[in-house]
């Protein structure tokens, strides 16, 4: 189910940088052609909005599960004990060594 999504996700993508090179080539036609550009065409903006939601539903599948805005959810099952054990803060060789002696 995880290939269908990723899959799903790439189309959305692919469509949706098609429509910006259909956005562009339609820009370049009306300068061609020196004509006014009032707005894009319906076509190119309903696939822009069609694949802006393809790509919301795979990445939304993509991504996995969601975790709780909760910030205690992660620490509730941690003890107290471990809050104040952070090891990137250990220092062994520190200046107080050398004026030991």
């Amino acid at each position: 189910m995880a290939t269908f999504h990723k899959l799903v996700l790439i189309i959305g993508f692919v469509s949706i940088f098609h429509s910006a090179y259909s956005a562009a080539q339609h820009r370049s036609y009306l300068r061609l052609n020196e004509l006014d550009f009032k707005q894009l065409p319906l076509d190119i903006i309903i696939q822009t909005i069609a694949s802006f939601f393809v790509i919301m539903y795979g990445v939304l599948n993509v991504a996995g599960d969601f975790k709780e805005i909760k910030a205690s959810a992660d620490l509730d099952n941690k003890s107290w004990d471990t809050f104040r054990n952070i090891p990137s803060f250990y220092t062994f060789s520190h200046r107080g060594r050398s004026l030991a002696g």
